[in-house]
């Protein structure tokens, strides 16, 4: 489980058009700190699945980017939620790569999570990150 405090890595897919079924998961790399586990604090393994990328709608040509996240929240006490970010590349045929997040809130078992693009852009890479703590379950 990752704690408030630990470091944290994600594995993402880059270039993304379709990626049903592929799983992305947030992993802690190290133990999480002591002040962190001191205050009795724990956070949800939030996952990304079921990503996809819509083909362009009528008449705006928009595309839709959506996921499934699940949570697990097996370490925190019941009924915990919170909050998350879900942090975007996107990339564009006109306009430089931006930089870009969506706030989300995590709640049990999962999220569904769907951003708007244009036509001339796509997802270049994503990540979760921000995730607020939840107090660990005794």
């Amino acid at each position: 489980m990752i704690k408030v405090g630990a470091r944290v890595s994600v594995t993402a897919i880059t270039n993304v058009s379709e990626a049903s079924g592929k799983v992305i998961l947030l992993h802690s790399s190290r133990e999480p700190t002591a002040t962190a586990a001191n205050r009795g604090e724990c956070a949800p393994v939030l996952a990304f699945k079921d990503i996809r990328f819509s083909e362009m709608q009528p008449p705006t040509l928009e595309r839709k980017w959506t996921a499934i996240i699940s949570v697990d929240a097996s370490r925190c006490q019941a009924n915990s939620s919170g909050y998350f970010q879900i942090i975007f590349t996107r990339i564009s045929e006109v306009a430089p790569d931006l930089e870009f997040r969506e706030r989300y809130a995590w709640r049990p078992p999962s999220v569904d999570v769907a951003v708007s693009f244009a036509a001339n852009e796509a997802v270049e890479r994503y990540w979760i990150g921000n995730v607020t703590p939840c107090a660990c379950r005794d």
